[in-house]
Parts: C-alpha cells; structure tokens; sequence
C-alpha cells in the first residue's frame, strides 16, 4: 500500500503528497490515457534532501536505477496504444561536476529507459529557447561572445527543450478522433512541426499563480501551451491524465481547462501544497476520482 502523506481530492482530480512510485504502482492496470510530465533533470538540480526524491541522486546511474522502477509501473498503467510525453533537455556539464565542458543526453538516456520498459519512440519535438535569455541567466562559457574571441571550439548553441512522446504498444481501445471543425489543417500544421518556435518561456502556472515572493519557486515549471497541445492532440475529453511528477500542477491544471481528469504525485511538500490550491482554483471540489 503507497504511504501517502496527504491528498486533495476534487471532482476531476486527485493530488498526492508521496513517492511516485509507489504511488503509480497502487494504480489499475490499464486506468491512464495519457501520462505528461516534467521529471526530474537527474542530478542538476536537488529538489530536496529527502533520499526518496529521483533528483536527489549521486549520478546518473543512480538516477536511472531509480526511474527504472517508474518506467516499468508507467506501462503497466498506461491504456494499449496511448502515449506518455516526458519535457526534458540535455544537460550540460561542469569542470567542477564532472571534470569536463560538455553536453549529457540526458534525453536520449530517458528515451531508452523508456524502451527498455516496453515503450516504443513515437515522436519528439524541439522547443526553441532563446540563447541570450540562456546566457544571461547560466553564464554559460559555450554562449558568451568574448569566448569567440579567446577560441570559438568552445563556442555551441544554446540547448532547447524537448518533448519526447513514447507509446505502448496494442491497438488503442479508445482512439483519439479529431474533425475539421475541432482540429483545422492549420492547427495540425502548427503542432506537426519538429520545432515549435512560438512557445512563450514566461506562460508558467509559476506566472499565472502569482505567489508572493517567500513563497518557494519551482525551478523547471513546464509551459502550460506545450501541456496544451499535448493533451488536445494526444488524449480525449473525460481522458484519466497522469502526472508522477505534478510540481506546483501545471499539467493538472491544463488538464481540468481542457475538461479531462488528472491524478498527480508530488514528493516535495510545498510544490504539493502549492498544486493542491493550484487544481482547486480549477475544480469545484467533490469526492469522486479515487484511483488508489
């Protein structure tokens, strides 16, 4: 039985205070449509000193020992034929760190993790960020201009995000259907593209909540047009939407405008409360989606 530390039940949703795991392995088999997530970006950050938390690792062996087990209960859950979106980025590395300046693949490392649980590669897509706002916030060496001048092989791009969208395999029991009318040639242009160049990087729930400022910020919070086209393109009004990692609830949250239902797991107990408010501002409350 998962050891849940608290839980907000609403209508249409259902926000657990816990480990993810255990948490999704008390789930039906088969009950999810479609699960969107930001994981843990293995050791970059340390999210919190609690040894149950994937973030809080020694390297990324350790990471994807622990996210293994995830993995596994993730295709267990998911519906035949449905997909899971993971937001990622690869990882760049530090003399201090890791003894060299370099990039990780850090998603490619995810996209096998994924596949070694049963899990096909389905598609992925590039989210432009802007190497200036990048080098301006990381002083990154590779993006300074002054480093052209010292010696330009130690000069790169800047790193975007990506959507990595992985399906299990078997003939979707409840397919996704659009219309001309729901879904225009010209919205399926847009979100067909293998770069997405019109994210706003500012369109956060961290944004949109407007908390005051000693209140704890989350460091990677997905924007919300991303989890919106993912979820309109991938999954079905009144669709059981997942997330392991929910954060302050952004995926949650989307989730209920987009009128599905959503089951998120946060460790951390201040992103926890910080998405169970989040989720309330949508929902109207109740007692109906007990999924454990």
């Amino acid at each position: 039985m998962a050891q849940v530390m608290d839980q907000q039940i609403g209508e249409n949703y259902a926000i657990y205070n816990g480990d993810c795991v255990e948490l999704v392995r008390g789930l039906p088999d088969e009950s999810v449509h479609y699960s969107v997530f930001s994981p843990p970006f293995a050791s970059l950050y340390t999210y919190s000193a609690s040894p149950r938390d994937m973030g809080n690792c020694a390297d990324d062996d350790e990471f994807f020992e622990h996210f293994a087990y995830l993995a596994t209960e993730l295709h267990r859950v998911l519906k035949p034929g449905r997909l899971v979106s993971m937001h990622c980025m690869l990882m760049p590395t530090s003399k201090a760190r890791d003894g060299f300046i370099g990039l990780r693949d850090f998603r490619g490392d995810l996209i096998r993790a994924m596949q070694r649980a049963g899990f096909v590669f389905h598609s992925e897509v590039v989210i432009w960020k802007d190497p200036v706002t990048a080098m301006q916030r990381t002083k990154a060496l590779g993006l300074l201009h002054k480093q052209l001048k010292k010696d330009s092989c130690m000069s790169r791009q800047g790193v975007p995000d990506y959507v990595v969208t992985m399906r299990k395999l078997g003939d979707n029991p409840e397919p996704v259907s659009h219309t001309n009318e729901t879904f225009p040639v010209q919205s399926w242009q847009k979100y067909a593209s293998p770069v997405w160049m019109d994210i706003d990087p500012s369109d956060t729930l961290q944004y949109r909540s407007a908390r005051e400022h000693d209140d704890e910020r989350h460091i990677c919070p997905l924007q919300l047009e991303v989890i919106r086209r993912c979820l309109r393109l991938w999954s079905n009004p009144g669709d059981n939407v997942l997330s392991p990692f929910a954060g302050i609830g952004s995926e949650g949250y989307v989730a209920l405008q987009e009128g599905r239902r959503f089951v998120g797991c946060e460790l951390k107990r201040s992103y926890y409360e910080q998405a169970a408010r989040n989720l309330a501002s949508i929902d109207n409350g109740g007692d109906q989606l007990r999924m454990f």
